[in-house]
């Protein structure tokens, strides 16, 4: 009998699919399988989402960020929140105090950690979520539909991606208020 219990429980836990797996960079970042490694060109990330069907995203972190850590152990890997940000996102990861080259869509290019104080972002992590084509000259902080400042749990993260992935924000409901009326649900 325990052979039988312990074979349903190896098959069962074969049957659920893993989550990303996360892994540290050589920058001390945690990187996940659906974050992109690009040149770093937003009109030209902003066109390839664009073309896979998928909303823009930039995360900013840093290292050692206990929250970015949090983010990254307890509520990315939540297999719903892991598949909903493969399926519907490009995500791009900048380091809030790195040297890489980044190209806003004003065609600004200033090194990461310059180009997050023009972007006035002060916490880590932050998301900023993009509509699929912004005005000329317009820089990423101006053309984000959306922000996401610090580390929340698992509901919240999924009603944002929700909010924007849905476009909620051209609707009259803010963020606040599909949040409260979700819950109820």
């Amino acid at each position: 009998m325990k052979r039988l219990i312990t074979a349903i429980a190896v098959l069962a836990a074969l049957a659920v699919p893993a989550a990303a797996e996360t892994r540290m960079g050589d920058d001390g970042l945690h990187k996940t399988e659906w974050m992109r490694t690009t040149f770093m060109d937003l009109r030209e990330d902003l066109a390839d989402a664009n073309a896979e069907g998928k909303r823009l995203a930039i995360i900013v972190e840093q290292r050692g960020c206990i929250y970015c850590r949090k983010m990254h152990e307890e509520v990315f890997p939540d297999p719903e929140i892991e598949a909903y940000i493969r399926d519907n996102f490009y995500v791009l990861q900048v380091n809030m105090f790195g040297d890489l080259e980044v190209t806003d869509f004003d065609g600004e290019s200033l090194p990461e950690k310059k180009m997050v104080r023009k972007w006035a972002l002060m916490f880590t992590p932050t998301f900023m979520f993009f509509p699929e084509t912004v005005e000329e000259g317009q820089s990423a902080a101006e053309a984000a539909v959306a922000v996401m400042p610090g580390a929340f749990g698992k509901g919240t993260t999924m009603a944002m991606l929700r909010w924007v992935k849905e476009k909620r924000y051209e609707r009259d409901e803010p963020f606040q208020k599909f949040v409260a009326r979700t819950l109820e649900q």
